[in-house]
This record gives structure tokens, sequence and C-alpha cells, in this order.
């Protein structure tokens, strides 16, 4: 397997070491797990012979983008931005635009497309994701769908795989996705690798994903996140909340789907089980009581919706 890293200026530093040294540990490593692995090459394409990090770190550049086309694989890795405005500011870039053109070009018969985090917006420019899968940076969700809106955005899954287009979640995803192109060759050998370099399998961005931090503008569902998480500990009826809110059930469903990708019930029930996490964490509550304080008549119902959201993280 050919894989080309396409690398420019101000691309996350650490996204880029991480997924070079997975594919080379892996290449190392082939002959060890099964001699009949093809050897596994990865190269750096960029817009220019050298590119800098944001960790400072000066790649050189094997091949331009114009050659993208010869590789198995074309990994796009995050554009070093933590926020919507700098994400948005990154992509007007000569060098992005250089990226997302050359992307377009490429052939998903013949070439797999890679990406992670901030870098999976790139890939969204070329029109490529429509009607398709995919994930991103968690916190970057709502504004991913405000500018990708076709899109089938999965913020739980840490890695989604739809026909040849890979992607990833926030930053250190790299490594999850660096594991997922290996896998794709062997999956002995990328159980290895991860022996190797003491990776954990994270299949689910879910755990870490802090709701109050995702940034959505849509008044509507600023005062129903308010709403409800004042009222955490209140049976929740989303067409008593949509009344309370001066909007129709439908309205608030469609507005909410539309911002946070899940529905007003889904939304509650994540909110209740972060609220009940923390005070877990930081209380001498017990389970039931815990319960009581996030909408839950007993301590079974949560203790079962925390099992299921151990599973899927």
């Amino acid at each position: 397997m050919r894989i080309g890293l396409i690398a420019i200026d101000g691309c996350f530093g650490s996204a880029v070491a991480s997924v070079i040294d997975i594919v080379r540990v892996a290449d190392g490593a082939r002959g060890d797990v099964d001699p009949r692995i093809d050897p596994i090459e990865l190269a750096i394409l960029g817009p220019k012979r050298r590119v800098t990090t944001t960790a400072s770190m000066t790649l050189s550049v094997d091949h331009p983008l114009s050659e993208s086309g010869e590789f198995d694989v074309v990994v796009v890795p995050a554009l070093g931005t933590l926020t919507a405005a700098a994400t948005h500011d990154a992509l007007q870039s000569r060098d992005a635009r250089s990226v997302i053109a050359s992307l377009g070009r490429l052939d998903e018969a013949t070439t797999r497309i890679a990406a992670a985090c901030t870098g999976v917006f790139a890939v969204a420019e070329t029109g490529r994701m429509h009607h398709r899968r995919a994930t991103t940076s968690w916190f970057l969700g709502p504004e991913f769908l405000k500018r990708y809106p076709t899109v089938a955005l999965d913020l739980d899954t840490m890695v989604v795989v739809d026909g040849n287009l890979v992607t990833a979640g926030a930053a250190f995803a790299h490594i999850d996705l660096a594991l997922s192109l290996v896998r794709s060759i062997s999956p002995d050998l990328a159980q290895h690798v991860a022996k190797l370099l003491i990776i954990d399998e994270r299949p689910s961005q879910a755990a870490f994903v802090a709701y109050e931090h995702l940034r959505h503008e849509d008044p509507i569902v600023v005062e129903f996140e308010r709403f409800v998480r004042a009222r955490l500990d209140e049976p929740f009826n989303v067409a008593f909340v949509a009344q309370s809110l001066g909007t129709s059930r439908r309205t608030l469903e469609r507005r909410v789907r539309a911002a946070l990708n899940l529905t007003p019930l889904g939304f509650v029930q994540r909110l209740r089980i972060e609220r009940a996490r923390h005070l877990s964490a930081t209380t001498d509550l017990t389970s039931a009581e815990i319960a009581l304080r996030v909408g839950y008549a007993n301590a079974e119902t949560l203790r079962s919706l925390l099992r299921r959201e151990r599973r899927r993280s």
C-alpha cells in the first residue's frame, strides 16, 4: 500500500507525526506478523517543498499534490485550528485551496481518501461527502453541519468508513485513523502495532464529548439547552418544552437535530448522563440519589444507560 500524507503550513504537528510513526512501525513489524504482507510506503504530499507544522516541525515534501492520484490512500490531517472561525479562514488559504482542488480530482475507484479532525472539512469542501457518513471533531460538529448539511454526521464514532472514504474524530483520533488504515491491510498487524505502541481501542468519541462546549448558535436550541439543564431532575416532555419556549414540537425537533445531530430526548439523555457522571465523581451521593437528581425514578434505569454508553465508548 502506498499512503500519501498531505501536509501544509500550520497543520497539526502531533497529528502528522502520529500517522507517520504508526504507519512506519507497521511497515517495520509486518514481517514479524506475516511475511506475505506487502511493504507499506508513506510519503509526504504538499503544495511546496517544505512545510512547517504547529509544533514547528519542518517536513520535506516528497511529492507535489499533482501526484496524489498515484497513491492508494491520501490522508488529510488536521488544519491546526480549534474554532469554527479559524477553520473557515484556514480553508480559504492558498495552500488549503490547492489541497481541496487536488482531492477533487482524485478517482475514488483507485484512491481512498482518509481525513481526521478539521482535515475532514477540507474533504467536505470537494462535495464528495454528499449523503455519506462521516465524523469530525465533536466540538465543531454544529459548524460542520451548518456548512455541509447533506453529510450524515456521526459525532459519537471515532472512525467512520463509508465506501472509499474514511474519517476520524478530534486531533488524536489520527491514531485511530492510522490504525484503521493498517487494519485494512491486516487486522493482525494492526493489533500487533497497537500492542507495541500501547494504543487502547477507542471506538467512540462519546466519552469525550462535553455538550456545554458544543458551538451552536440557533437561538431555539440555545434556549432549549438552558431550559432542560435547569430541569434535569424533572420528567421530560418535548411537547411541553416546545410550548414553554414558544415554538412547535416539530420545529424544536428539527432545529435540535440540525444543530446537534440528536433528537431532543437523545440530547436530554446525554445531558443527564453527563450530570450523573459529574455527581458520581464529585459527591458522596448514592446511585439512587443521583438518579433522582437527573430525572430517573430508579438507579437501575440510570445504570442501564451508563452501561450502554460504556459499550459505545
